[in-house]
């Protein structure tokens, strides 16, 4: 028996399906005869106490140019699907949070992944925090003075918005670098947050990896390499993808934090891993598994769509527990 799944997310046309994870998991869902609905996250409604949503059946296929074919918009109530995937991108920001709220308030019997709540109370620069013992130096400040200190004892830094993605407004500032002061004037001319400050890590060169964990466990990684003169790996920015396998330190920075990750439901889960150093734990929607799957031959999206099905009270495959 099929699960019906809604995808919360970015517009279909704009998927570039070569390296796009929820496409990935939608084509897995697809083998699997489960159903896909999707909608966009400004379309998600508390109508009277039943959290709706305006969107479309959906059906993916893995071509360029032509991949996917959607049905007529109508409104349906999100407690009738069994799953809904979290998948928009962020910024982190209160439009993000809401819907996080929203999506709390449907019953158990409607699978959330990840857990909105915990998305919410797991900022992917704040999480990370969690763990000093695994992390470079790391400043989260707004105060100027502080992350002057901060710079003076540690020379090299990186300093990045708190609630950013993607590399975008990630600065590199080596010691003779005179621009901290114009660049904190603009993080905070901008927004009232504070900022991430990190001692560089010169292991970036050789990579940035990327880690994916399904319910807690390690299960494939691929590794992002810096353009020449570029500071960031992201592929968003220009990140080159190689074949990277799990050193005996990422499997040591795994286990450390695969509990807490099982706990609050963070079923789905990407880290990045520079030399010994996890740098950040991504939760709202991470990347990488067509990547992955592609250099490595591991398919994370069977891996977690079975997951997702052991989890699921009403699947097929539950039904002598039930």
């Amino acid at each position: 028996m099929g699960l019906s799944i809604a995808i919360q997310m970015d517009p279909v046309e704009t998927l570039q399906i070569a390296g796009d994870t929820t496409f990935a998991l939608g084509l897995e869902a697809q083998k699997r005869d489960h159903s896909l609905w999707y909608y966009t996250p400004d379309r998600l409604s508390l109508n009277e106490g039943v959290v709706t949503a305006v969107g479309q059946k959906l059906t993916f296929y893995d071509q360029a140019c032509a991949h996917f074919k959607t049905g007529d918009l109508e409104t349906r109530p999100l407690e009738g699907f069994d799953v809904i995937l979290m998948r928009q991108d962020p910024p982190f920001d209160m439009a993000y949070i809401t819907a996080t709220h929203l999506l709390e308030m449907l019953s158990p019997q409607t699978m959330v992944v990840n857990n909105p709540a915990e998305v919410r109370n797991a900022p992917e620069k704040l999480l990370v925090t969690l763990y000093p013992d695994l992390m470079p130096a790391t400043l989260v400040s707004r105060d100027p003075e502080t992350i002057i200190a901060f710079r003076q004892k540690h020379k090299d830094i990186i300093i990045k918005p708190l609630f950013g993605n993607g590399g975008a407004g990630v600065f590199r500032l080596q010691p003779d670098d005179q621009n901290l002061s114009s660049l904190l004037e603009m993080f905070f001319g901008n927004s009232r947050e504070p900022v991430m400050v990190q001692a560089y890590l010169p292991a970036v060169r050789n990579g940035d990896k990327r880690v994916i964990l399904v319910d807690g466990e390690a299960v494939g990684a691929v590794n992002r390499i810096p353009n020449e003169g570029e500071a960031r790996s992201n592929f968003h920015v220009g990140g080159s993808a190689a074949k990277a396998g799990l050193t005996e330190r990422d499997l040591e920075i795994c286990a450390a934090i695969g509990p807490e990750l099982r706990r609050r439901g963070l079923l789905f889960v990407g880290i990045d891993i520079i030399g010994d150093y996890m740098t950040e734990i991504n939760v709202t929607s991470p990347t990488g598994i067509r990547e992955i799957q592609r250099l490595s031959g591991i398919d994370i999206a069977a891996l977690t769509w079975d997951a997702i099905e052991r989890k699921h009270p009403s699947h097929a495959s539950n039904s002598i527990a039930r």
